[in-house]
C-alpha cells in the first residue's frame, strides 16, 4: 500500500479539528449525534467532513488509529529512556490508566469499530510489536524471563481492554498487571541455608 499524499496545511488543520471534536464527542457518548453536526461543531464545512471522513465509522477509525499511535509512541519513548523492566511496567499500568480515564471514548470506539475488523487487527498487531519490543529489551537486560512470549502478555492485555466497563476496572486491571509482571520477572534467588554447626555454642 502506498503512502497517502501529504495534506496541505489548511486541510491538515481541518482534519485535526474534526478529529479533536470527534474524540471529545465520542468520550461524552455523542456517537448518536447527526453525522453532519460533527462538521458544524468542529467549525468546518460539511463538504470538508465528507472529504476527510465519508462515514461515522471512518471518523471513528481515524480516532482509534490516533489513540493507538499515541500509545505506541509512549511505549517507544519509555523503552528509550528508562530501564527495560520499568518501561514495560510503566507502559502496562499507563494503558490501564488511559482506559480508565477514557471509558466513554473506549465504549464508543468499540461500538463504532465493530465492523472495521481490518483496522482492529492492524491495531492489535501494532500493539503486539511494541509489547514484544519492551519484553525483548527486558529479557536482554536479564530482568524478565525468556520463556514467556509477547503473545501471552497480549492475551492478558486483550482481557484488560475488553473489561474497561467493569465497575472495579482500575483496581482489578492493576492487579492483573501485577500478576503478569510477577510471572514475567525472574524470581529472587533463594537464600542458601547455613549448615547446622556440629559444635555446640
Amino acid at each position: 500500500m502506498t503512502d497517502a499524499k501529504p495534506l496541505r496545511a489548511d486541510a491538515r488543520r481541518n482534519r485535526d479539528a474534526l478529529l479533536a471534536k470527534a474524540r471529545e464527542l465520542f468520550a461524552d457518548n455523542g456517537f448518536d449525534l447527526r453525522f453532519d453536526d460533527f462538521a458544524k461543531l468542529a467549525g468546518v464545512g460539511t463538504g470538508t467532513l465528507y472529504r476527510h471522513f465519508p462515514t461515522r465509522e471512518a471518523l471513528a477509525e481515524a480516532v482509534y488509529r490516533e489513540e493507538l499511535a499515541a500509545l505506541c509512541d509512549r511505549a517507544r519513548a519509555l523503552r528509550a529512556t528508562v530501564p527495560a523492566d520499568e518501561a514495560l511496567e510503566s507502559f502496562l499500568r499507563g494503558l490501564v490508566a488511559h482506559l480508565h480515564a477514557h471509558q466513554g471514548l473506549a465504549r464508543t470506539l468499540a461500538a463504532l469499530m465493530a465492523t472495521r475488523l481490518d483496522a482492529m487487527a492492524e491495531g492489535a498487531q501494532a500493539l503486539h510489536r511494541v509489547v514484544a519490543d519492551l519484553l525483548a529489551s527486558a529479557v536482554e537486560a536479564g530482568t524478565m524471563r525468556a520463556d514467556v512470549s509477547a503473545g501471552a502478555v497480549m492475551i492478558a492485555l486483550q482481557g484488560i481492554c475488553a473489561a474497561y466497563d467493569h465497575p472495579d476496572f482500575r483496581a482489578d486491571a492493576d492487579q492483573v498487571v501485577t500478576l503478569v509482571l510477577a510471572g514475567l520477572r525472574h524470581p529472587a534467588p533463594r537464600a542458601t541455608p547455613r549448615p547446622a554447626s556440629s559444635v555446640a555454642d
